[in-house]
């Protein structure tokens, strides 16, 4: 489990691709101190799996449904993302609960920036805009945010300074794709409410 708050701005250094999958390097001093095969590190949002570690670098498998779902297929040797260690036991919840599992991806639309923020708009899957709402919670290529505005097809959030210059979207342009992911609690709540209207998954 990560809590959407980012460790550091890594970088891809190489990308191997394979006949059904990708293969990334990526640096990352920070995430990799002590890091060992197996570890899980979150890469924009997504919870990929230490194949490899050397110095400051580490190599992760991508397999084909994980590129198709998110934005990493888009990625390449001199890309930044954002990285992530799981959330240690015992520490404390900055962000919010984050699975590393992507929903979907929009696109940045638009971007106000004024004095002491930005305002950034990015576009909402349909299937999605169910789980935003005004004030709530959504991960953004893999940084817990929270939701200004909220319409059917795209929502906007409020960046401060640190989060426009140490994470990737201080870089990001219009257009560009990035990765989602809905507060988890809205989806157990839906199931849940769902569950007890049709009588599904209800033991009598």
């Amino acid at each position: 489990m990560f809590t959407g708050i980012v460790e550091e701005l890594g970088e891809i250094t190489a990308v191997e691709t394979l006949d059904d999958a990708c293969r990334f390097r990526l640096r990352g001093p920070t995430v990799t101190e002590g890091a060992k095969h197996g570890d899980s590190i979150a890469v924009n949002g997504v919870c990929l799996t230490v194949v490899d570690h050397e110095g400051d670098e580490f190599t992760a498998d991508v397999m084909a449904e994980t590129l198709n779902r998110s934005s990493l297929g888009a990625l390449a040797v001199g890309s930044r993302v954002n990285l992530e260690r799981p959330m240690a036991l015992g520490a404390r919840l900055g962000g919010h609960i984050v699975q590393g599992h992507v929903d979907g991806t929009g696109r940045i639309l638009g971007r106000e920036p004024s004095e002491n923020w930005e305002i950034v708009r990015i576009s909402l899957p349909a299937e999605l805009s169910r789980y935003v709402v005004e004030k709530g919670s959504i991960t953004v290529d893999g940084i817990s945010l929270t939701v200004v505005d909220a319409g059917q097809d795209f929502f906007t959030v409020s960046l401060i300074p640190t989060t426009l210059a140490l994470t990737t979207l201080g870089l990001k342009q219009s257009g560009d794709p990035v990765n989602l992911e809905v507060d988890v609690i809205a989806k157990y709540v839906e199931r849940l409410i769902g569950d007890r209207a049709t009588g599904e998954g209800v033991t009598k």
